[in-house]
Order: C-alpha cells, then sequence, then structure tokens
C-alpha cells in the first residue's frame, strides 16, 4: 500500500462495546507524537466523540520514558489553546497492536520500525503515515512529502510548523474514522439477530 494513501475502511463491522483507539509514534514521544495526541484529543471532544475514541502517544525508543512533553512542544500547543501539561513520555510496546485500532507514525522512519514490528498482515496495514491523511496531501506526493520532521533540534518556527501540520493532518484523520464508525454502525445494524436457543426449553 503506498504510503500517501490512509488505510481501506474495515469490510466487516468492529465490536461496539469498545472505543476506536489511535496511538500515535515517534522517536521518543516527547515533541510530535503528544503534539498530535492533544491536538487529536481536542478535536475528539469538539466533535462529541469522547465515549467512540481514545486517543494516546509512545516513541519507539526508551530515551525519554516517564520524561515530561519538550517544553517547546508544550508552549506552541499553549498558544493554540492545547494542555499537554499531563504528559508523560512512554515507549510503544508490539503486544499494543492488539489494542489499537490505527498506530499513526510520524515520518517514514516510525512507519519502517512498527511495520516491522506487527505481528500480522492487519496490523502491519493499521501502521499508517499521519500525513496521509493531511486532504490537501497530492496522491502522487514523494514520501518526503508525508514526514513531519523533527523538530527537536531547531527552534519556535520550527515546533509552530510542525503543529500545522499535525492540525491539518488530524483533521482529516478524524474524518476518516468517524467514516468508519459509520461503516462499522452501518454493517451492524444490518445483521440480522441471532436466536439463541434455552437449552433447559423443553
Amino acid at each position: 500500500m503506498p504510503d500517501h494513501q490512509p488505510p481501506p475502511h474495515l469490510s466487516s463491522p468492529r465490536a461496539a462495546e469498545r472505543p476506536y483507539r489511535i496511538c500515535f509514534v515517534c522517536t521518543g514521544n516527547i515533541c510530535r507524537s503528544p503534539m498530535a495526541e492533544y491536538v487529536l484529543r481536542a478535536l475528539v471532544s469538539a466533535r462529541g466523540l469522547d465515549h467512540l475514541v481514545e486517543v494516546d502517544s509512545a516513541g519507539t525508543g526508551e530515551w525519554h520514558i516517564g520524561e515530561r512533553a519538550d517544553r517547546r512542544a508544550v508552549a506552541a500547543l499553549n498558544r493554540r489553546g492545547y494542555d499537554a501539561t499531563t504528559h508523560r513520555a512512554r515507549q510503544f510496546e508490539p503486544s499494543w497492536f492488539a489494542e489499537r485500532d490505527l498506530v499513526i507514525a510520524l515520518d517514514r522512519g516510525h512507519l519502517r520500525s512498527l511495520r516491522s514490528w506487527a505481528p500480522t498482515d492487519t496490523a502491519r496495514d493499521r501502521v499508517q503515515l499521519l500525513r496521509s491523511f493531511d486532504p490537501v496531501t497530492e496522491p502522487d506526493a514523494l514520501g518526503s512529502d508525508l514526514d513531519v520532521a523533527d523538530p527537536y533540534y531547531d527552534g519556535t518556527p520550527a515546533f509552530t510548523e510542525v503543529l500545522t501540520q499535525i492540525e491539518a493532518a488530524c483533521a482529516g484523520l478524524l474524518d476518516w474514522v468517524q467514516e468508519e464508525l459509520r461503516q462499522g454502525a452501518s454493517s451492524a445494524a444490518s445483521r440480522p439477530a441471532t436466536l439463541h436457543s434455552d437449552s433447559a426449553a423443553g
């Protein structure tokens, strides 16, 4: 599947008893992925979807486990009304694939790592680049155009630019998720009711 295309929607209905779970992943979970997490959380709340969608984030590496988000990331988010002060960095665990419906990579390096950890083809297909969901991304976009560049070694303008990219892509991502939820609800509603027999009945 090309990196610029989001995954196909599910062909079978999802279990309705749990929320749709999304995990953003970058390198250390202190800059890009927490920014994406808190942006999408705000969008989910704004659309009244808190009971349907859960969002978290992690890093591919262990360097920053337990640390707060980078102060420049927190400041960039704060300037646009997001609060990431409670964030603590974590490392992504391959066992999480069983609990996540989408694992969203911030750049192609994360994409390759995560797909190599995926235990099944289905899990692998659920690892996608964040900017593949940006509605303004061209169908023939180069892989490098889909990366959210690491702002860690740059200054405030880089964090601001990254946040702008993340906001645009997260809006498209949530549109995609809402369509997936609608399709799942429609499929579930169209299934015939299952008749249960009582084995004790005469």
